[in-house]
């Protein structure tokens, strides 16, 4: 599902964010990303995003080469990758089932049908009773739970999340990552970038370990 082939970001001033980068995550995996401040975890998570393009390497995300998409084609790889960010990144001025429902606007989907996931991605999070609530007046693990909403509610094959419980209490925590495991469970890919040593380790899944921008450690072996 998603390919590392000996990837390296070097940013225009000479650092590099990642350094000769190599792994597989297969289809319906859950994997941890960890590591120091500054290691290179979200680098690596843009690049699957294309937020960013590598400068050497091949990244692969199901089966489609991104060091050969063309700009055009960056929106539809897009619709096939959900993100989750630390900070939410709600519009404030729209109510929650419009920050939901904004990828499926984007990407051209009926009124109707839009209702219907919206809904479905906010009764999954259990939220649906905040339909109509604007992101101020939420906690902020209800925003967080918003945003999980919107990265899956286009139904993508691949979620990546940055940190998305670096904001959250320990039972809050808990609740997000249980979150991540129901999506698991129906053949979702995830690849969580986190600092939450303690709570990953309780969690039988794959942890990879990135230090000063190289991958040093994968518990896949």
């Amino acid at each position: 599902m998603i390919h590392f082939d000996n990837v390296t970001k070097r940013y225009a001033e000479g650092y590099e964010g990642l350094s000769n980068v190599s792994f597989h995550i297969k289809p319906g995996e859950m994997v941890f990303l960890t590591g120091h401040s500054g290691a290179g975890k979200s680098t690596l998570l843009k690049l699957i995003g294309l937020l960013e393009r590598s400068t050497r390497g091949q990244v692969r995300v199901a089966g489609r080469n991104l060091t050969r998409l063309k700009k055009r084609e960056i929106p539809y790889h897009r619709r096939d990758v959900g993100m989750i960010f630390q900070d939410h990144r709600l519009l404030h001025e729209l109510t929650v089932f419009d920050n939901v429902a904004m990828p499926l606007v984007v990407a051209g989907i009926g009124h109707l049908e839009t209702g219907r996931r919206v809904r479905a991605a906010l009764d999954k999070v259990g939220l649906l009773h905040k339909e109509r609530a604007y992101p101020i007046t939420l906690s902020g693990g209800e925003q967080q739970r918003v945003g999980i909403a919107r990265a899956v509610v286009s139904k993508p094959p691949v979620v990546l999340a940055d940190e998305p419980t670096g904001n959250l209490d320990p039972a809050l925590s808990r609740e997000i990552m249980s979150l991540f495991e129901q999506f698991n469970q129906v053949g979702v890919t995830l690849l969580i970038a986190t600092h939450d040593i303690e709570l990953i380790s309780r969690m039988n899944h794959r942890i990879m370990t990135l230090k000063q921008s190289r991958l040093v450690e994968d518990s896949a072996g």
